[in-house]
């Protein structure tokens, strides 16, 4: 049996395989033309289109290589289905508050489709470790490199399926 994968929302491989499919059916072709007229106007050595091209096409097939791993290796967990909506568990989304009271709101997904500045903290993150399984009132110490710092879990949301 194979072992579960690290977790991703629908959201989330979702959009993993929409730049998969940009990169095999839109940018790849465009590429390969660019390529194939390019080898066609004779010295390749000194030809840029024909250089840029192949190394962009290597580019291209690395992150397509890249993308067709972790799409098999996943695991889809959709948090609308949570039914301990009381506790923190992934794709939760989390309102916390600092010992002086500076608020953040966060929602844990995938590490594939983390994004700081956007508030989605990816799952294997300290801050994620910190608060799984924390209910609204809890105190969770997390450990960062700056030191240590305690939230408070005010609220705790989840998508409805």
């Amino acid at each position: 049996m194979k072992p579960a994968g690290p977790p991703i929302t629908p959201a989330g491989m979702a959009a993993m395989r929409a730049r998969y499919d940009h990169l095999l059916g839109k940018e790849r072709p465009e590429i390969v033309e660019i390529v194939s007229w390019a080898a066609g106007n004779g010295d390749r050595s000194e030809n840029g289109d024909y250089l840029y091209g192949r190394k962009r096409m290597r580019e291209i097939d690395r992150e397509l290589a890249h993308l067709a791993r972790r799409m098999k290796a996943l695991r889809v967990v959709d948090p609308a289905i949570q039914t301990e909506r009381g506790k923190v568990f992934f794709g939760a989304t989390v309102e916390l508050a600092d010992e002086d009271d500076n608020r953040i709101t966060v929602t844990i997904v995938g590490d594939d489709e983390q994004d700081a500045g956007a508030g989605r903290i990816g799952w294997s993150a300290p801050l994620s470790r910190a608060l799984r399984g924390a209910g609204v009132g809890d105190l969770r110490v997390v450990r960062l490199p700056s030191g240590e710092k305690e939230w408070e879990v005010l609220e705790i949301a989840y998508p409805h399926g």
